[in-house]
């Protein structure tokens, strides 16, 4: 199912030193705005907008303007100091 999105044991809230959080993704991709939702960086999907909106988010280094920008295993964003790494659930059968 698309735009759903899994912690994995990796996530809790402190990653291993030198290492982002990883999130599963189930599916082909999460849609940006329920990613910072869902990893607990904004409160609502609306405040996931306006960040985007207001340039706050990178996705793969480059500034995100698309609020429900498909992402996909492979890739990382960064938000407020945080990065986050996606990758594919554990028996989607995706590398």
């Amino acid at each position: 199912m698309p735009g759903h999105l899994e912690p994995t044991a990796d996530s809790a809230a402190a990653a291993p030193a030198g290492r982002e959080p990883d999130f599963a993704v189930r599916g082909e991709y999460i849609q940006l705005d329920h990613l910072l939702k869902a990893a607990g960086l904004v409160s609502s999907g609306g405040a996931a907008h306006a960040e985007v909106d207001q340039g706050r988010v990178r996705v793969d280094g480059k500034p995100e303007s698309r609020k429900r920008a498909k992402l996909r295993p492979g890739q990382r964003v960064d938000y407020d100091g945080k990065s986050i790494l996606l990758v594919p659930a554990v028996g989607t059968g995706k590398t």
